[in-house]
């Protein structure tokens, strides 16, 4: 594969639009149900104009999309291997990274061939439209080391001992269409649109390696840079959350170092959950009673007992009555670092709906009927599962006043290299180690 298509020229997303009507018909653009007068006429979208300042770095030390002040939305990928073999997969990660490289920089997926007999360099369904700080995080699931027993690629001596399979947890019901897979794939932008054209064009160059085993798409609300978000359960999601700007606690929670191996240095490993919400049932409680479950106040997202959101968590505050103001069994108890031995995870959710379904709630009244499909694709980073996710979860699932509202019925865990310096290809230490 020559270096990244270098020295190629290419059809930008950002310039499609400021093309000239000769430039379009000399290069016999086919244009979908739009007339080739209006492509002709037509004006760049006022956010391209910026779209430099909207654009994320793709090579470096870290993989984007991890660190990266949260996009506004999420399209993330699981996909299977099915028929590769170990060649087949290393050119899929380098194609991998050269369409990458390009989409994160405004760019199409493929260089523009002036052939209208060939298909075109992308879906061109984002043609037009900035980067809009498009991160693209991959990954490597515990399955791509082996599967069955089988070293399916040659890799089972590098599995990372981290790396483990998810153990079963309480309350789960997952289902195996939204668990698992051998790569993983986060496209986060803070347009949906370019969110899900970057994952559409990874699953269309790997045709004949990879398939999708499943997708997840999520959202976040439009806060300002210092306002913690809201899930849908309407309380603020992330306060606790490790500062990103602390390279200390980085160092510590999320960035594998030497303790992993080589290939993974500079990387993370990642966990994802699809949390169904059951809302209907969540509305019809008090304010109270959720504030209770939750461990702090629904408006202001302070903890309990305290008036601003960032006040320090008191474990130890009794009432006038010598109980506990946060609850024994709160959701803030249960996950706080004091609570599971100073384990912490570096938490990046986004929220979900996918409409609704026939449902059976899991707690009285054990209402049936069509209910929303909605709730939170819960994910995180950290520098090893064992003592980060798995530690925190284990208790949560048995003792957390939130189960009775949430079900995990999706799953999995990935190990995402370290990044990609210009001239290499994801993953590349592991499969020259």
């Amino acid at each position: 594969m020559k270096e990244q298509d270098k020295g190629k020229s290419g059809l930008t997303r950002r310039n499609f639009l400021t093309l000239t009507g000769e430039a379009l018909v000399a290069g016999g653009t086919v244009l979908g149900m739009g007339s080739a007068a209006d492509a002709l006429t037509a004006k760049p979208a006022p956010a391209a104009q910026n779209s430099k300042m909207a654009a994320e770095p793709f090579w470096g030390q870290h993989q984007g999309g991890i660190l990266t002040p949260q996009q506004r939305h999420t399209y993330f990928a699981a996909f299977d291997l099915p028929d590769a073999k170990r060649e087949d997969v290393i050119g899929l990660l380098q194609e991998w990274t050269n369409a990458a490289a390009r989409m994160t920089a405004g760019q199409t997926a493929k260089p523009f061939a002036q052939d209208a007999s060939q298909p075109g360099p992308d879906g061109g369904e984002a043609l037009g439209l900035p980067p809009e700080r498009l991160t693209l995080t991959f990954g490597f699931g515990p399955t791509m080391f082996e599967s069955g027993g089988q070293d399916r690629f040659g890799l089972k001596s590098h599995r990372p001992e981290a790396l483990v399979d998810l153990p079963h947890f309480n309350g789960d019901q997952l289902l195996d269409t939204r668990t698992g897979g051998d790569l993983s794939v986060q496209a986060c932008s803070d347009d949906p649109q370019v969110a899900f054209h970057a994952v559409r064009e990874l699953a269309r160059v790997s045709y004949g390696a990879a398939q999708v085993r499943w997708v997840q798409a999520g959202f976040m609300p439009g806060y300002g840079p210092n306002e913690t978000p809201r899930n849908l359960m309407g309380f603020k999601d992330g306060t606790s959350n490790p500062a990103p700007g602390n390279p200390h606690d980085m160092e510590k929670y999320v960035w594998v170092g030497h303790e992993g191996p080589d290939w993974l240095q500079g990387g993370s490993y990642l966990v994802v959950r699809r949390i169904r919400m059951a809302l209907e049932h969540w509305d019809r409680m008090s304010v109270g009673f959720q504030e209770q479950t939750v461990g702090r106040h629904k408006y202001s997202g302070a903890p309990l007992g305290s008036k601003d959101e960032f006040d320090p968590v008191d474990l130890d505050a009794n009432d006038k009555d010598g109980n506990p103001i946060i609850p024994d069994n709160a959701h803030v108890r249960l996950a706080m670092a004091a609570s599971n031995d100073g384990a912490r995870i570096f938490r990046r959710p986004y929220s979900y709906n996918d409409g609704v379904t026939f449902t059976s709630e899991r707690w009285p009244p054990w209402r049936q009927g069509m209910e929303y499909d909605a709730g939170l694709f819960f994910v995180s980073y950290q520098q090893d599962p064992r003592t980060g996710f798995i530690k925190i979860f284990d208790q949560m699932s048995k003792l957390d006043m939130l189960n009775q509202f949430v079900t995990h019925n999706g799953s999995g865990i990935f190990a995402c290299p370290g990044g990609v310096a210009k001239g290499e290809y994801i993953g590349q230490r592991l499969f020259s180690g």
